[in-house]
């Protein structure tokens, strides 16, 4: 389980019938506080304990909330020792004691709000980061079923270098997953960089071939804007999977591996087989090889597999153990082919096999040919 959703989990349990009961612990503890000093000998008076009380609630509620416990722990302190005789009440320091706990609950719950909210303004930046980079792709966009699953190692940031996206032109629908190396806002930058490149080359150009050269001389680009900015981009490099459905040969895709891992066909059947890996270098390494980017290869596909395409999110998974996750055999136990019910269980998986610890982003994408053009 992820911090995000760990966090909605408690908040979904300080809730009841959709309100909000977190008043109801401090307030059980004031009752059970009175309770307990009222029905005990003087031996075992407790009344000074009454400072958890607005504590808890600076801790669960809000700032008017806590005020409120603060007020009320202090008029029941008064209350409850005036109930005793008098060589047997509390000392003056002891209703200091209680009245500056309240105080001090009451600025330990402005400094919290305060910082919740300023974490909930940084989550809508992120989340609108993360719709600039990856945004939103409809059901059944450019002929494709698809679904996809993105998780951020930073929960915080919830973005990072991994991306994906498809793109319908007069020439078929690409599809681009891929995942940039490094972490932070320099691999966000990257990935966004790519992206704008697929989005333009993959709608003008005929050849899918052409649109790996766009994204090669793009990522080229890239790195040495940076190094010029006086940034350490210098080395910096982007594996991929390029796509390409021709909109005349239906049982067709064209596939070009930026030394990526090599997508899985899944069956409805669970039967798993790994597509051609390509053999290529990553994007941004073609001055290592004299052939350029990799070649394009035309693989065939039945009209119910779904192609799985991971980052090494997924396929470097490890458990407490150290055991990499084993995607082909997980994916073979899926129950289903479908993108969605697919991308599901393998999401599951590895959050299972994790313990909800990513080491790195994490992206699972499927995609395959709707069944009505």
């Amino acid at each position: 389980m992820t911090d995000h959703q760990a966090q909605r989990r408690r908040k979904e349990l300080l809730r009841a019938r959709g309100r909000s009961i977190s008043w109801a612990a401090p307030l059980l503890l004031l009752a059970g506080i009175t309770a307990v000093d009222l029905n005990t000998t003087e031996r075992f008076r407790i009344v000074s304990w009454i400072v958890l009380v607005p504590g808890i609630a600076a801790a669960l509620c809000g700032v008017w909330t806590t005020a409120v416990f603060a007020a009320l722990s202090l008029l029941d302190y008064v209350a409850v020792d005036r109930a005793w005789p008098r060589e047997y009440q509390a000392t003056l320091p002891d209703f200091i004691l209680v009245a500056f706990a309240g105080l001090l609950a009451l600025l330990a719950c402005v400094v919290r709000r305060n910082g919740e909210r300023r974490m909930l303004h940084m989550r809508d930046i992120a989340e609108t980061t993360r719709r600039t980079v990856l945004r939103p792709l409809p059901q059944g966009w450019a002929g494709l079923d698809h679904a996809a699953v993105y998780l951020a190692a930073d929960t915080q940031a919830r973005v990072g270098g991994d991306f994906y996206d498809i793109q319908p032109g007069p020439h078929g629908t690409r599809v681009l997953v891929g995942d940039v190396q490094g972490k932070g806002l320099g691999a966000v930058e990257t990935a966004a960089a790519l992206l704008g490149t697929f989005r333009e080359a993959g709608y003008h150009e005929r050849d899918l071939a052409t649109v790996a050269d766009r994204l090669e001389t793009r990522m080229i680009r890239h790195r040495g804007h940076t190094v010029a900015l006086g940034r350490d981009d210098g080395d910096r490099f982007a594996t991929a999977v390029l796509l390409g459905f021709p909109p005349d040969a239906p049982d067709v895709v064209e596939l070009i591996n930026f030394g990526h891992e090599p997508p899985l066909a899944v069956g409805p059947t669970g039967v798993v087989r790994p597509l051609p890996p390509g053999g290529g270098l990553p994007l941004g390494m073609t001055d290592l090889t004299t052939t350029g980017p990799p070649p394009a290869r035309t693989v065939t596909l039945a009209a119910d597999e779904t192609l799985l395409i991971t980052t090494d999110g997924v396929t470097e998974a490890r458990d407490a153990d150290g055991d990499f996750y084993r995607l082909p055999e997980e994916a073979a136990h899926a129950p289903t082919s479908d993108p969605a019910p697919l991308v599901a269980h393998i999401r599951d998986g590895v959050l299972r096999h994790t313990h909800g610890r990513l080491s790195d982003d994490t992206t699972i994408f499927a995609v395959r040919r709707t069944a009505t053009p």
